[in-house]
């Protein structure tokens, strides 16, 4: 099928960092899908635009209810990878019908995406994509999760290296999330619960071994995870510093730990802990899964153009093809199963 007709999938902060990546990820993955490099610097958008080639560099304005753009221009998805406070980004896809996509915003700050998403449920599909890093937590852990018959433990812990922060927006966000936040949401014993934060430290041994401290942090898997799976606890820890693959003198990586407690379908009480490593960092494996977000919601891969509504990635996407597309870009997995201790 060409895809040279359909109108640019716009890419909104793409091009920063992991923006451009996903562009070129989606170029990788279907290479006649017209693109749109949106920003505030028409030069450096077209720089991305002229690198990932078939694509066209657009500048915007989020203050504007039109972004800034002709009446007749039309686009096909809007994916938004800077925090657009105004929502101008989502008004302007219900009110042209257009797949949206956004990475930015954390629990406690969903409520007004949320509300405009139910103001006006057929207008577009929305997908709140602020899992970490777009769902590379998630989908491992719901693949895993399916060998259980009851949970009843989920601990996800993320390493970020103080080198792979990224782009300004990308560190204007982890500074909102982390330090404007209020306390982090976990479930607890299936309860929900505003914790602060030194009381829910946590000591984490990472993949080399050492043992580092994990602080509580509240991305959108907390509320994925808890629906899909019916865990009675699950918390998402941040360790922000040196990752282990710098540590031994190699580039920075990140490292997602997700530890699953619990009865697996054949009887037995196990504790699971799979390791998953992307040599290249964050940027990769944010930007493929915001790629195959927009693949799902277009309608190229998984079933037709997703309906109007408002979504979070596991209730479109397949774990499993979600995980060989993650190998297949680059990130390692191991994993491994002990008994449960108590």
């Amino acid at each position: 099928m060409s895809l040279s007709n359909t109108d640019p999938v716009l890419i909104l902060g793409g091009s920063g960092i992991v923006g451009a990546k996903a562009a070129q990820i989606l170029r990788r993955l279907y290479p006649d899908l017209p693109i749109a490099i949106g920003g505030r610097d028409f030069a450096k958008a077209q720089s991305v635009a002229d690198e990932v080639g078939h694509a066209q560099a657009v500048k915007i304005d989020l203050e504007r209810d039109d972004l800034g753009q002709s009446a007749n221009t039309n686009y096909s998805a809007i994916v938004v990878f800077v925090k657009d406070a105004t929502l101008n980004s989502m008004k302007y896809a219900q009110t042209h019908g257009l797949p949206y996509l956004s990475v930015s915003s954390g629990v406690f700050e969903v409520g007004p995406e949320m509300a405009l998403a139910i103001s006006k449920p057929n207008a577009a599909p929305i997908l709140m994509a602020s899992n970490w890093l777009a769902g590379a937590a998630t989908f491992p852990a719901l693949q895993a999760a399916r060998k259980f018959k009851t949970i009843d433990d989920i601990s996800i812990t993320v390493v970020l290296d103080e080198e792979d922060m990224g782009g300004p927006a990308a560190l204007a966000d982890y500074e909102r999330l982390t330090e404007s936040a209020p306390n982090p949401l976990l479930l607890v014993d299936g309860r929900w619960q505003w914790v602060k934060g030194d009381d829910a430290k946590r000591a984490f041994v990472d993949i080399d071994g050492t043992t580092v401290e994990s602080t509580p942090y509240s991305p959108l898997d907390v509320l994925g995870l808890s629906t899909a799976t019916n865990a009675k606890s699950i918390r998402v820890g941040l360790v922000y510093g040196t990752s282990a693959s710098r540590r031994r003198g190699d580039h920075f990586s990140t490292e997602i730990a997700i530890e699953i407690n619990g009865e697996l379908t054949t009887g037995e009480h196990v504790a699971t802990r799979i390791d998953i490593v992307h040599p290249k960092g964050q940027a990769p494996l944010t930007a493929l899964h915001v790629a195959l977000g927009v693949e799902r919601l277009l309608g190229l891969h998984g079933g037709e153009p997703v309906k109007a509504g408002l979504y979070l990635p596991d209730s479109l996407m397949n774990a499993d093809y979600i995980v060989d597309r993650m190998k297949e870009f680059g990130a390692v997995f191991q994993e491994n199963v002990k008994p449960a201790v108590g």
